[in-house]
């Protein structure tokens, strides 16, 4: 399974482990191999040019007249991948560092060039705005600039939600994709899953893990496309709120999300799915397999569904208290909203900008915890939230008790110190981008309150924020620079900000 083998893997706590050990060692005296770099991403363009293929398809069903620019796109990604991937390299071992390079490189290539049917079709005049919607589908954040979508062409909207269900496989198999070609590389690779409870392959080979991924995600997607239809929406609006939603992606065909549709069993079987793609896929595999009771041993399967069982709770409460709502209003919105907010997927039913301060915190508490590590929800991780409260309790522990020696554990087994360091170490990285994104949208003279929830939302992958950028507006009145540093944010928050951040670094560049 070569064909996506451009997009990254969304580990848990330590996927920088090997940033703080390998680039201080294993990089040294080790040369850049931009001739594979280059071949690789010339390879991605080709992924992205046979995606290119499906909207043509989509506009002649629907007598457009957007076939032409999707198909002069598909070429010129077709070309310039040929281009790129006539550069044969001289080695063809790839190291932790060069495939770190050809992640970064590679998805700002596809989001540079999955703008062009925007600007092609006339749907935008600016090339910011097209790149912000590219690659706010491409990371699923789901953040958009476009004002009504229900005036798209279906081919546009197609395309859209397209580029999500891209992501969002790309998130599962990046380093899988590639490390046939990367040597000992892929041992870091690998190793940046970390604690988690992915610790290796799901199967001996690489490949067969990566169909294993990819089976799963597809099935997934098409049963959920099923269901909606079903529950009664049309079969383009079921296919194509079902590539967004197992993408925990949020992008919707109709300007008022999944409030549109006034249905609770379309509500319902949105909260059925977007839960199953915040869990963890490897858990998945494990149920398919039978080893149900190995799922449901795993600590972080089990943090998930008590933080997602308490806020539904708090929030319900919330809601019938402060809003008179009834008890089962309450509950739907309750469950639908926090379970989309915490897979990051970012639907909506109800303004919630206009609910009570409490649940609106929960929201924002929720944007930053994310989903399970190995899913496709983007956030912090709750691998990571657990070894940090874990760290926190060991040492107030050690306060306590100076000469006694404890060890972190995860689902029994014991974590490697580097591995608890990196989850530190993601999270001051990770605050600090936080603050960067909202100082920079605070320029564009919003609140606090828009400016730090629209960067939190972005590095999140969540996709709508609050007061003026809230689920019911978007971010169009931002300035293009804000709209830029937003698509560098969420960029970095797909790939888990260590390739954007080893392709800044200027050591990276040195030869050794």
């Amino acid at each position: 399974m070569r064909a996506f083998g451009g997009i990254p893997f969304r580990g848990p706590a330590g996927e920088c482990l090997f940033s703080a050990r390998v680039t201080a060692g294993a990089w040294r005296g080790i040369s850049m191999n931009f001739r594979l770099i280059f071949n690789t991403m010339g390879y991605i363009l080709w992924v992205e040019a046979g995606f290119l293929m499906l909207p043509p398809v989509v506009a002649l069903l629907y007598g457009e007249n957007c076939w032409l620019a999707f198909l002069l796109s598909a070429t010129l990604c077709g070309v310039v991948g040929t281009l790129l991937h006539l550069v044969k390299p001289k080695k063809q071992q790839m190291h932790s560092r060069d495939g770190f390079m050809a992640v970064a490189l590679s998805w700002i290539l596809l989001s540079l060039f999955g703008a062009i049917p925007y600007m092609l079709t006339g749907v935008l005049d600016s090339y910011v705005d097209a790149v912000f919607e590219t690659v706010s589908g491409l990371t699923t954040t789901g953040a958009t600039i476009l004002d009504s979508v229900e005036t798209m062409p279906p081919s546009i909207l197609f395309w859209r939600s397209e580029t999500q269900w891209m992501g969002g496989m790309g998130v599962l198999v990046l380093f899988l994709a590639l490390t046939p070609h990367l040597g000992d590389g892929a041992y870091y690779l690998m190793k940046a899953e970390s604690p988690g409870p992915i610790k290796s392959k799901l199967v001996p080979r690489v490949g067969g893990t990566a169909k294993i991924l990819y089976t799963i995600y597809i099935v997934l997607t098409a049963a959920e496309a099923v269901a909606l239809r079903i529950a009664g929406m049309s079969w383009f609006d079921a296919v194509n709120h079902a590539f967004t939603t197992m993408a925990t992606g949020g992008f919707s065909v109709r300007n008022t999300s999944i409030a549109e549709y006034q249905s609770d069993a379309i509500t319902w079987v949105i909260v059925a799915f977007t839960f199953l793609a915040g869990i963890n896929f490897s858990l998945l595999y494990a149920v398919v397999r039978g080893r149900i009771r190995d799922a449901l041993r795993s600590e972080e399967l089990r943090w998930y569904l008590l933080i997602l069982a308490a806020t539904i709770g708090l929030i319900c409460v919330d809601l019938h208290v402060e809003l008179g709502q009834g008890w089962y209003e309450s509950v739907t919105d309750a469950a639908f909203q926090a379970t989309t907010i915490m897979s990051t997927t970012g639907y909506a039913t109800k303004d919630f900008t206009l609910w009570p301060t409490f649940s609106r915190c929960i929201l924002v508490l929720l944007m930053y915890v994310g989903g399970c590590a190995g899913s496709t929800a983007g956030g912090m991780k709750i691998s990571r939230l657990m070894l940090q409260v874990k760290s926190l309790r060991r040492e107030l522990d050690h306060i306590i008790h100076p000469n006694r020696v404890s060890v972190i554990t995860m689902d029994g087994q014991s974590v490697d110190e580097r591995a608890v360091n990196s989850a530190h170490m993601f999270q001051v990285a990770y605050l600090l981008i936080l603050m960067a994104g909202t100082l920079v949208v605070s320029l564009d003279v919003l609140g606090f309150t828009e400016s730090f929830v629209a960067s939190l939302t972005c590095i999140s992958n969540v996709g709508p924020s609050l007061g003026a950028l809230g689920p019911m507006a978007n971010f169009a009145p931002l300035s293009w620079f804000s709209k830029l540093v937003l698509a560098l944010i969420m960029l970095m928050g797909r790939l888990e900000l260590m390739p954007l951040l080893v392709l800044l670094s200027p050591s990276t560049w040195r030869n050794k």
